[in-house]
């Protein structure tokens, strides 16, 4: 999130008619003390520029706590929560492309207490102060979304940043073929967000998604997804069903090698592959993908990779 603008209406009526007001004022009532006003205008002019620049809280090593605000229900066992950052113009400083880590002590089946760390992908960004959203999916096992799913509003939660070896800057590549498997859209959707807000800077990144769920009900933020790609023609979202609808147009079973020929960019330099899903779809994506002639992904994905998992 960038400043203001010097010429925006918050510049001129927090700043520049106060001040303005002051130095008048004073040279009204008292002309020899015009230097001293014009000074301490811009003493507080200063202070006030730098008071509204957007302030980045996170801290890679240190757990901080942030206070739920909101909870929308999705479904029976899929919600997005919105949690409060310390001010209104504080921002998480999360580069695109790039995770929190939640903490929190969880008892086991023993009856002990266990620390337990899981990352997750905000689904705001940085130009939306003041709070951040995360889209969670609560499984019977899983200790951090099980424990999410019991929160309420006012309780807390410990969150720790930014982390992951993948950082978006504009036209890194030129085309981008990413699949994404149940909530593994949230890194996509942060990273297309990213390119069409660019568009007017002028971001040209092509961006083709396969987005893999087992029904049409599983089918997360689906609305948001067809309205950016109806928003923006560089961005195509293609959906593959292992249970389809009768009447359903779109793919279905697991993703194969087909799928990625027909709708994913071809192997070349300026073409990246993204992946984010269950790890038993990422791990045979990896060989799907170098079967077609994408270079081989390694075990942990760098930023240079051509197959990059998340």
């Amino acid at each position: 999130m960038a400043a203001p603008s010097w010429s925006s209406k918050a510049y001129i009526d927090g700043i520049y008619i106060p001040a303005g007001l002051l130095v008048f004022g004073t040279f009204i009532v008292k002309r020899e003390w015009t230097p001293a006003a014009v000074l301490l205008a811009i003493a507080l002019g200063a202070l006030k520029y730098f008071r509204s620049l957007p302030k980045k809280v996170l801290k890679p090593d240190t757990f901080q706590e942030f206070e739920l605000k909101e909870k929308t229900i999705i479904s029976h066992n899929v919600a997005i929560y919105r949690f409060s950052l310390p001010s209104p113009t504080s921002i998480l400083g999360l580069p695109i492309g790039q995770h929190i880590s939640i903490g929190a002590a969880i008892q086991q089946p023993d009856g002990s207490t266990k620390e337990i760390v899981r990352s997750y992908t905000p689904i705001s960004g940085d130009h939306q102060p003041g709070y951040f959203d995360l889209l969670i999916k609560s499984y019977p096992t899983g200790n951090i979304s099980k424990h999410m799913a019991s929160l309420a509003v006012g309780q807390t939660i410990r969150v720790k940043g930014p982390k992951g070896a993948f950082v978006y800057t504009p036209n890194m590549v030129r085309h981008f073929g990413m699949i994404a498997g149940g909530t593994g859209i949230t890194p996509m959707l942060q990273v297309v967000r990213a390119i069409i807000r660019g568009r007017p800077t002028g971001d040209k990144t092509q961006v083709d998604l396969i987005f893999a769920n087992v029904t049409e009900q599983d089918i997360l933020l689906k609305e948001d997804l067809d309205a950016l790609a109806k928003e923006d023609s560089g961005f195509r979202v293609h959906y593959v069903l292992d249970k389809p609808p009768e009447g359903w147009t779109g793919g279905v079973g697991y993703v194969t090698g087909d799928m990625i020929t027909k709708w994913l960019p071809k192997p070349a330099d300026d073409v990246k592959i993204l992946l984010c899903g269950p790890p038993p779809m990422i791990s045979g994506l990896k060989k799907t993908t170098e079967s077609l002639g994408y270079k081989k992904a390694r075990p942990v994905s760098k930023l240079e990779d051509q197959v990059f998992a998340f």
